[in-house]
């Protein structure tokens, strides 16, 4: 009998739970249509700016500008493992903000491993304090920044969510967020064979989950999974939801139904789809 490793997972079914290529036999296709869409966005919206909020050369966004001079912001973290993806591939959504009177900024940031995990916490923080001071040049409301993320940058968002602020010499300066298909507590990821690549050890597995610093969010939040994604994230979904409520938060929790871990975020870019529908009410849009 294997030996459990975390709950009734041994290691190969715990690896398995946290490897989501290998539950959709068609990821590659899938992520390759997250650049094709973005191309297309950009064909019909035009070029974004590229602004840099930090000196690292990864520590830039291109922000989709909608057509009012003064308008709300939507910050989008990729996913990508924290390995790969980029803002070019992350642009699928933004037309549907962009026409809803929302600029719509795809971030970028550096990878692991050439930087550690909090390397790239610290950029997602450092991007939306940076449009949070930045704000009347770029054009943003500053009382409505509001931030989205999906599978790794889901954690990502979730980190920047449950940020202690006030101890940055800022106020909540996040309106509210949307987490899709993350991970928001690592003891499991630093348990499965991601961690040969992410050397987590259990400080960092502490800092850096978000669900073990609820108490720290301060603005609504949805938090999204869906039918076909891999249990465990299924699990993390409930369980970060549960414990934001817990602690008092403003959260709703949402389950898609008929999309797999790929393909569910594109629903963000559609304003009748699940996402996009809840992100756009969610901004006031």
């Amino acid at each position: 009998m294997n030996d459990k490793v975390f709950l009734d997972y041994d290691q190969a079914a715990l690896d398995r739970q946290y490897n989501q290529r290998a539950w959709v036999a068609n990821a590659d296709e899938l992520i390759r249509r997250y650049a094709e869409q973005s191309d297309a966005v950009r064909a019909r919206v035009g070029e974004p700016e590229s602004i840099a909020y930090g000196p690292a050369p990864t520590e830039t966004f291109d922000l989709y500008r909608a057509a009012r001079a003064a308008a709300p912001l939507l910050i989008f973290a990729h996913g990508g493992a924290w390995q790969r993806l980029s803002k070019r591939e992350s642009a699928f959504a933004a037309e549907a903000f962009v026409r809803a009177g929302a600029h719509f900024a795809a971030l970028d940031f550096a990878s692991v491993p050439a930087v550690s995990l909090a390397d790239l916490v610290d950029q997602v923080r450092g991007a939306v304090a940076f449009a949070y001071r930045n704000a009347e040049r770029l054009g943003v409301v500053r009382e409505r920044i509001h931030l989205a993320g999906h599978s790794s940058g889901a954690h990502l968002a979730a980190c920047a969510l449950t940020t202690d602020w006030a101890a940055l010499g800022l106020p909540q300066i996040i309106k509210s967020g949307m987490c899709v298909s993350g991970i928001y507590d690592l003891r499991p990821v630093r348990l499965s064979a991601r961690n040969e690549y992410l050397r987590l050890d259990e400080a960092a597995e502490d800092s850096l989950s978000p669900q073990r610093h609820v108490n720290r969010l301060g603005c609504p939040l949805i938090v999204a999974a869906v039918d076909l994604d891999p249990p465990e994230f299924r699990r993390q979904a409930r369980d970060f939801a549960a414990a934001a409520a817990r602690a008092g938060a403003t959260v709703r929790h949402v389950e898609g139904r008929e999309f797999n871990h790929f393909d569910f975020i594109e629903t963000l870019a559609d304003p009748q789809g699940l996402l996009g529908k809840l992100m756009l009410e969610q901004m006031d849009l």
